[in-house]
């Protein structure tokens, strides 16, 4: 019978083998992902869904971009509510992050697991709590709405996911400036490039002498094109796809030119990072290991990002509104 502890092993033993391909790593983390759900079902007796329902991911593995090492970000959406159907998930879902913790996941610091009541409700009660992040518009209930719209369903029904990304967009619509509060979430980034134009790391720690790709290199682009993504209504959670598929839009071609190119050259050097003993270790690069023609094309991606940032918050800002 298989066990968290024997797909742990399963997974250290093969991950390797992906790690040369940033979709096909991501692939496998949805598969080690699946079948720790099917042991947690097991595990607790429940292994038959009582309704119809969504296990989604969300973050870097919503969004297909994991490094080797990854933690978790999930959550639960399911229909119809009752007794025993809220019973079900509250169970399932305190079990799933212990048994995803066992297996190399580590729990999500900011708790968004399907442990914590606020991402494991019914479809009726994620709607009601979704206008009242939206009519609150504080700037923890619009990173709990950016949070969401980076989810894809990993098991179950995709259109229930689907269909809270609409219920938040039917509200954009009718309520554009809500654009603006998005915009204010992400305005501040971590600078990247100093004033003699060198790269910017890690002066003391750990990470001395490597730059943070997480919050200097990946969320400028990540950040920006989820926010393209969602003023023009957008279903995809893949930067890349997202940046495909707008460029397809007049408005966007010549802005996101090289995104798509640098964006996959981050990931590039995410997967580099093999040397990990902690979550925190896929973030950080060391400038110093780098060619300098390597770093003439790290500092280029890190200018472009940090352009293609500053033009969506002001595109926002102006008054761009939903759809238009």
């Amino acid at each position: 019978m298989e066990t968290y502890e024997s797909i742990k092993l399963w997974k250290e033993q093969q991950i390797q083998r992906f790690s040369y391909d940033s979709d096909s790593l991501n692939y496998f983390h949805d598969q080690v992902m699946g079948r720790v759900l099917e042991v947690t079902r097991k595990k607790i007796n429940l292994t038959r869904p009582p309704c119809q329902y969504a296990w989604f991911i969300t973050g870097s593995g919503g969004r297909f971009e994991q490094g080797l090492v990854s933690d978790q970000d999930h959550g639960f959406v399911y229909e119809p509510s009752n007794e025993q159907t809220d019973w079900y998930f509250k169970q399932l879902g305190n079990e799933l992050a212990d048994g995803l913790h066992i297996v190399g996941y580590p729990y999500c610091h900011g708790n968004i697991m399907s442990s914590n009541p606020l991402w494991c409700k019914s479809l009726a009660e994620w709607k009601r709590q979704l206008q009242g992040w939206l009519q609150d518009g504080n700037w923890d209930s619009i990173r709990q709405l950016q949070i969401l719209f980076d989810a894809r369903a990993l098991e179950g029904e995709a259109a229930l996911v689907r269909e809270l990304k609409s219920f938040v967009y039917s509200y954009i619509h009718d309520h554009p400036q809500l654009l603006k509060r998005f915009a204010r979430n992400i305005e501040h980034i971590k600078n990247s490039i100093g004033l003699m134009g060198q790269i910017l790391v890690e002066r003391y720690g750990l990470y001395e002498g490597c730059i943070d790709l997480k919050y200097a290199a990946f969320l400028p682009y990540v950040n920006a094109v989820r926010l393209l993504a969602m003023k023009e209504g957008l279903f995809e959670t893949s930067t890349l796809v997202r940046m495909a598929k707008l460029k397809k839009m007049k408005d966007y071609e010549q802005l996101l030119q090289h995104s798509e190119k640098n964006f996959q050259s981050l990931l590039t050097y995410r997967l580099s990072l093999t040397d990990i003993s902690r979550y925190t270790d896929t973030h950080y690069l060391h400038v110093q290991i780098l060619s300098k023609q390597e770093r003439k094309g790290l500092k280029q991606i890190l200018k472009d990002g940090k352009q293609l940032h500053s033009y969506v918050l002001s595109h926002i800002n102006k008054g761009a509104v939903y759809g238009i």
